[in-house]
């Protein structure tokens, strides 16, 4: 048996070669029809140049498990939880590695409902099956059918349905596809803007999908891949700019001076704005930052719920409580109506919808916001002992901390500010997130002193 080392705690990753290749993934096609004996299953792939090898070799494997195959082509991680629900279809595979390095890929599954599909909900008995290898041939006449089909349309019909055509005055959008799986979908949007006379003027970079990523791998998360976005906003002085991650399940916006906005942020604008359409809702945020979600959805009459971080536990705790948005400082937006998945479309639709009502520029709807909640953001530390030294932490910090919580990680409230610290399930690093009530300089004191503690002696 083959140790398949692709397999993550929430989806398929791997180096491309002896981690994930065609043998392999026609393997995991043939284990997820075994397992879920399904009888379609729909597929896509993200622009990367082996996604569609990929993807070819996945649909045989689940063909010769029985299963039917829809292949939508290039599409974007949310266009499969679409589809899958659409369609109403018993499971769904999006072939994609995201941000990840050029020389790997992966793969993205759920089930029936586009329910995701993780470690403790099926992904483990996937891996077993297909390291085990030994599948019963299957009768030629018994072996599932492939079709190509697109629901572009229908899925931009439902991204328009959370905004109003009529509430979108005169802007000017940057959006930076990165490359990757965005374009067509933004050029989708585009045509319906013009179709219905919306006067958003969008400026488009890097917009068309190539696999050699010739402006760089997608990744807005990190500082140095923002300034094409961040110098676009600027030069077409625009009201905001959009960027998109490779599978553009994630958006990152910057505002009219081009200043990237951290994405938890965001997520105290959209609760506040789905409260006002859905009094008393309940809003899910993650354990790492949340003193400006929970201030604005109290404020709001909404219900905070805090969840474990990862799109499959903050989407279990949207089906438990019902939640009508959930968002993760990560820049991962979940929506009720969107079959409880995340969206990379939505939020910069609803945030452009958002300028015109409030009739404010981006930088003012969160300036209060980051003033009132500063945060260091997420800071990730390569260390020899992990759980040592988080251990250090908590023992430096134990006598003065008000609560303690350990729903993902560590997280520990004082009077004035507030840190969570976790650390990987795939590598020896430790991630800090540090916040404070309305002092900056508390903040980056404490957050300098955290690291110091963890990497004393600690360090890689």
């Amino acid at each position: 048996m083959n140790k398949l080392t692709c397999f993550k705690a929430y989806d398929i990753r791997g180096k491309l070669g002896e981690e994930l290749n065609e043998s392999i993934a026609r393997n995991i096609g043939r284990a997820y029809g075994e397992f879920l004996k399904p009888k379609t299953v729909v597929l896509g792939g993200d622009a990367r140049l082996t996604s569609e090898t990929l993807k070819l070799a996945l649909a045989e494997g689940l063909q010769d498990a029985g299963a039917d195959v829809l292949d939508i082509g290039l599409s974007g991680t949310e266009e499969i939880y679409f589809a899958t629900s659409y369609l109403k279809v018993d499971g769904g595979i999006e072939v994609t590695a995201s941000h990840n390095p050029i020389d790997y890929n992966g793969m993205k599954l759920v089930r029936e409902d586009s329910r995701p599909i993780s470690g403790d909900t099926g992904l483990r008995d996937i891996q077993n099956l297909a390291e085990i290898n030994e599948f019963c041939d299957i009768d030629k006449t018994h072996r599932g059918s492939y079709k190509k089909i697109s629901v572009r349309s229908n899925y931009v019909d439902h991204l328009f349905s959370y905004v109003k055509i009529s509430n979108l005055t005169p802007l000017k959008l940057v959006i930076n596809s990165g490359n990757g799986a965005a374009g067509p979908v933004i050029d989708e949007i585009e045509s319906r803007f013009r179709i219905s006379g919306v006067p958003i003027h969008i400026i488009k970079i890097h917009n068309k999908p190539d696999g050699t990523f010739p402006n760089g791998i997608p990744n807005p998360l990190l500082p140095e891949c923002r300034k094409d976005t961040r110098d676009a906003v600027i030069k077409h002085k625009a009201d905001m700019g959009i960027a998109f991650d490779g599978d553009f399940d994630r958006c990152f916006l910057f505002d009219e001076e081009g200043e990237f906005i951290e994405g938890y942020y965001i997520v105290g604008l959209l609760a506040e704005a789905f409260l006002e359409k859905y009094p008393g809702s309940k809003i899910i945020h993650d354990p790492r930052l949340y003193l400006n979600t929970k201030d604005v959805v109290t404020n709001a009459g909404g219900i905070a719920v805090m969840s474990k971080t990862g799109h499959a536990f903050i989407k279990e705790r949207m089906r438990q409580e019902d939640a009508v948005y959930g968002g993760e400082m990560s820049a991962h937006h979940y929506f009720r109506d969107f079959s409880y998945c995340d969206s990379g479309m939505i939020p910069w639709l609803l945030v452009a919808e958002l300028l015109c009502l409030k009739k404010k520029s981006l930088s003012e709807l969160v300036r209060g916001r980051m003033a009132a909640f500063p945060a260091s953001g997420e800071i990730n530390s390569i260390l020899r002992s992990p759980q040592q030294a988080i251990k250090c932490v908590e023992d430096y910090f134990i006598r003065d901390a008000k609560n303690i919580d350990r729903t993902d990680g560590i997280s520990m409230s004082f009077d004035d500010w507030r840190f969570n610290l976790r650390s990987s399930n795939t590598e020896p690093v430790v991630r800090l997130n540090v916040e404070s009530y309305s002092d900056v300089d508390l903040m980056k004191e404490k957050t300098k002193l955290i690291l110091e503690i963890l990497n004393k002696d600690m360090s890689l």
